[in-house]
């Protein structure tokens, strides 16, 4: 048992004004139903930065169908492992249960304490690989084994609504203060069983000018090769998490120094000048608004990253009926990469000096014109064409769904006349039923 910093309230600097709401409503309802309920994560790193965290994480000793009977707004999640998602409009609210960490294979009964693993009919068992890599995580703990199961130790600190303290159990405050990024562990096991760690620890540094402690480092270099054995679909997640934070030229130097960026995507390998300013331009944009503006789709994200690189100035690879299309190892839906395509193909028609009025006529209703003009606004130096086609925008009538105009889908903007159909028994008869 480790015995914690507790910060009284007097002694730390969050308030709860600067806690989202409907956090606080979340928070409430656990505390008052007799549950602990803790703030965690990097809301709580961020709120002791003075920064406008991006996400409040709750976890509480609550189990998942615990907590879904307090919420009707609440739906459950995960296979890995269990979590709420609390709902308010667009807004969701994570909370988790205390979870710990436990050996592999799990203890027999009468070896060792008993566990509770959280389950519901449709989960699968455990089922932890050979290779270290912790494939199932769903065995509950206490606030104190929770915490130890976190990355790094900026990321394991906890806000108490009971108290309003700050609960250290890690040495996360100290290392919030050096301004270092420390693995919880050692990060040669730590790594090994979750190789994405490698990546988040890079990502932090960049993104709060954080050191990389040299026990992270030391790890990185031996164990980088295992990023190739991290889930595909998550890495993606990650690399669109980087790219709408703001921070996307500074996570994606700190991956290149360090050599993962080019064992995810090779063709990234030694980026040019222009993919270095095509993520500046990003992060200009996307530092003007508070969140991710709903705006910055896939396709554009991911094009940031693309078309400096030249990868779409050929035909995609794959056949047409693939739904994914592999960039590295990771796995891009192909609706974004078409997607992609009709922008880059139509920006180049944007920026003509003297568009023909069928051009001015057709593009606006195109269904990618949207992410066309946000392109303009963002990748180019084009103040004038940007508000000329702005104010085309303004003018015509919002597209349709994909592939749809005016008349339906696959229609030519003309109304199809509706076609008659004989009348049983012979023209102009009724047969003998009728």
């Amino acid at each position: 048992m480790v015995e914690p910093v507790i910060i009284s309230r007097a002694e730390h600097t969050i308030s709860r004004r600067d806690i989202d709401p409907d956090a606080l409503k979340v928070l409430y309802r656990l505390q008052q139903s007799h549950f602990d309920a803790y703030l965690v994560g990097g809301g709580v790193r961020d709120l002791l930065l003075g920064r406008r965290p991006k996400d409040f994480d709750i976890a509480t000793n609550a189990h998942p169908y615990q907590i879904k009977k307090l919420f009707r707004n609440c739906w459950i999640i995960g296979r890995r492992f269990r979590l709420a998602h609390v709902k308010f409009g667009q807004k969701t609210i994570e909370v988790a249960t205390f979870r710990r960490n436990v050996p592999d294979p799990l203890p027999d009964e009468g070896e060792g304490p008993p566990v509770v693993v959280a389950s519901s009919p449709e989960a699968p068992p455990r089922g932890d690989g050979q290779d270290g890599i912790i494939r199932r995580d769903n065995t509950f703990g206490t606030p104190e084994e929770d915490a130890f199961r976190r990355d790094f130790t900026v990321n394991a600190l906890v806000y108490d609504i009971a108290t309003y303290s700050i609960i250290d159990y890690v040495g996360g405050l100290g290392d919030l203060e050096r301004r270092v990024i420390r693995s919880i562990g050692d990060p040669m096991v730590r790594f090994v069983e979750d190789p994405v760690r490698m990546l988040r620890a890079a990502v932090f540094s960049a993104r709060l000018g954080f050191t990389l402690d040299e026990l992270v480092l030391d790890a990185i270099a031996t164990l980088k090769p295992l990023i190739g054995k991290a889930a595909a679909p998550r890495l993606l997640e990650e690399y669109y998490k980087i790219l709408r934070s703001g921070y996307a030229e500074a996570s994606f130097r700190t991956l290149n120094s360090l050599g993962l960026l080019e064992l995810m995507t090779p063709e990234l390998r030694n980026p040019s000048d222009d993919a270095w300013d095509s993520l500046a331009r990003l992060d200009t944009y996307r530092r003007r608004f508070d969140a991710p503006p709903s705006e910055l789709t896939n396709a554009i994200l991911m094009g940031a990253l693309l078309v400096p690189a030249g990868l779409m100035s050929r035909k995609a690879p794959g056949a047409a009926t693939d739904t994914r299309v592999h960039f590295g190892i990771l796995p891009i839906a192909r609706r974004d990469i078409d997607r992609l395509g009709q922008i880059v193909t139509m920006v180049p028609r944007m920026l003509e000096p003297e568009p023909s009025p069928r051009l001015t006529r057709s593009l606006p209703g195109r269904p990618a014109f949207r992410d066309a003009l946000l392109w303009l606004e963002i990748f180019t130096d084009a103040p004038e064409e940007l508000a000329a086609w702005t104010a085309l925008q303004a003018a015509a009538p919002a597209p349709g769904p994909e592939g749809e105009d005016a008349s339906g889908p696959g229609g030519t903007g003309r109304r199809k006349r509706r076609r008659r159909g004989r009348r049983r028994g012979g023209r102009g008869k009724t047969s003998a039923s009728e």
